[in-house]
């Protein structure tokens, strides 16, 4: 029988379960984070120009991690460069994503290929990326979830509402600087200096489930972007100290203390 958009098949990766972790920075139950695997951090996060930022490495494996903070099943729709990473269509809410279980935990390691395979996220030169690589290169450099509650689990999470007040329209003549000044960024920016490319196959198994969502918009969306190093200063966002610039003072540079030079101290 065919299905419309409700219930939706889903994929639920398998992935071990670890106690309540305390509330992320996203605004809702679904943390998103992005880890380097050949170092074995998470990338930290840059807040700028409105956007959230990650300083990736050209050439390294990367994972994306899923923490639901929630007590109830979520479905998330995972994009990355555009694409739904689970099908390789162009990204879009309504699509089939992974159900995460309360408190749960997944690493995504990559583009799925089976319920047996994905093929590596890896940073690379944004021409050879997958999204470049099938003719879709328009949205390379971000990565985004969209993130549904179940049906009938929907009273468990209710909250009390709070009513603010709605911002009220620019003034045209405001309206027209603003779109100025956006310009001006959108044209001294660097161009893109990574995409996520389509890298070796690795075994990772997930099953099949059904998920009945409980609105038609995702509940919270979240979005990602990553760049280079290089990139990131360039459009005035702090990452690391340029090579030569002096290091900050440390409290605690030294576990012990040293002997002066030329000292002797009395035994």
């Amino acid at each position: 029988m065919k299905r419309l958009i409700l219930p939706l098949l889903t994929v639920l990766a398998l992935c071990g379960f670890k106690p309540p972790l305390p509330p992320g920075h996203d605004p809702g139950p679904v943390h998103l984070s992005v880890i380097d695997r050949d170092d074995g951090q998470p990338l930290h996060q840059y807040r700028a120009q409105g956007q959230r930022w990650v300083a990736g490495q050209q050439g390294h494996r990367y994972s994306v991690r899923l923490r639901n903070a929630g007590p109830t099943r979520v479905l998330v729709v995972l994009s990355v460069d555009g694409l739904n990473a689970i099908t390789g269509e162009v990204a879009a809410p309504g699509q089939t994503g992974y159900v995460l279980n309360p408190w749960q935990t997944a690493d995504i390691h990559g583009w799925r290929k089976s319920s047996q395979e994905v093929a590596q996220f890896v940073f690379t030169d944004p021409g050879r990326s997958y999204a470049a690589r099938t003719d879709r290169p328009d949205n390379i450099g971000v990565i985004g979830i969209a993130v549904f509650n179940e049906a009938g689990a929907l009273s468990a999470q209710r909250r009390p509402a709070i009513a603010r007040p709605q911002a009220r329209p620019a003034p045209a003549q405001a309206e027209a600087a603003m779109d100025a000044a956006a310009s001006r960024m959108a044209s001294a920016a660097p161009a893109p200096a990574l995409g996520t490319g389509h890298g070796q196959r690795e075994e990772s198994q997930v099953r099949d489930t059904d998920f009945e969502r409980a609105t038609r918009m995702p509940a919270q969306t979240v979005e990602v972007r990553y760049d280079s190093t290089r990139n990131l200063r360039a459009r005035g966002i702090l990452v690391t100290p340029a090579a030569g610039e002096a290091a900050r003072p440390q409290a605690f540079p030294t576990q012990y203390v040293p002997d002066p030079p030329g000292s002797r101290l009395p035994r």
